[in-house]
């Protein structure tokens, strides 16, 4: 891991750009620390939108109430977004990119290998408590972060949600959910106007965990707010801190 920025704290939570090598791919991640706490910390692993990036909107409503909660929490680049682009973009362009990259297939086991090498080097930094690893992404970040789950099991809770098998080359979305076996909360937006409400419903279904459940919130396809943040926080804190 090569520290790229200095340490930046702000409100008493402390910011670190990094990379990690993985296959000859320097990958750009971003690690959110509470100032002044000597515990180990319960991690929590953020995938971004297919629109954002490491430090977008949508992981930062995330990343800075469990910071303030006594948390870890990281992000990666996703491919085609942030630090991966030669010259940084965000918004409907990067998105369509991703869909288009999505849709052709070839980049779900490289963002596979890239979280897991992340995972190995974060839990060496002795301030990080790797038996309690958490997973939170939606859209793009269930795109991905399905895969990771069935191939990672340091991960002992997540949040999946907002991805359906109506669209193309979802198909490995299938295959792999058999193989999550975490505790996981999925979350549906009723109108979502990309992925239809039975195919979010047959991607849950299929996923292997005991341990799981569905809640739908109304809405469209945007950023989770409100209710949605505050059980995705509530889910995630029981089971990596069940005793706070």
């Amino acid at each position: 891991m090569d520290w790229i920025t200095d340490a930046v704290t702000e409100d008493s939570i402390i910011r670190r750009e990094f990379t990690v090598e993985c296959a000859g791919r320097k990958v750009p991640g971003v690690l959110w620390t509470p100032a002044g706490v000597s515990a180990r910390l319960p991690l929590l692993l953020a995938g971004h939108g297919g629109s954002g990036h490491k430090t977008s909107q949508l992981v930062l409503d995330f990343a800075r109430p469990l910071v303030r909660q006594g948390c870890a929490v990281t992000a990666l680049d996703g491919p085609v977004h942030g630090a991966r682009r030669a010259v940084f973009a965000d918004g409907l362009a990067v998105r369509d990119e991703f869909l288009a990259l999505w849709r052709a297939g070839g980049s779900v086991d490289p963002m596979v290998a890239d979280w897991r090498a992340a995972i190995d080097v974060l839990c060496e930094l002795p301030e990080i408590d790797a038996n309690a690893i958490g997973w939170y992404g939606v859209s793009m970040g269930t795109a991905y972060g399905l895969p990771l789950l069935a191939a990672e099991p340091r991960i002992r809770a997540a949040v999946l949600g907002m991805w359906g098998l109506s669209y193309p080359n979802s198909g490995r979305l299938a295959l792999d959910a058999p193989l999550v076996q975490c505790p996981l909360l999925f979350q549906q937006k009723w109108d979502d106007e990309i992925f239809t409400r039975d195919s979010q419903i047959e991607l849950f279904d299929r996923l292997g965990a005991p341990d799981k459940r569905l809640k739908v919130y109304m809405g469209d396809h945007k950023n989770p707010e409100g209710e949605q943040l505050d059980d995705i926080f509530a889910f995630l804190l029981k089971r990596l801190r069940p005793h706070t």
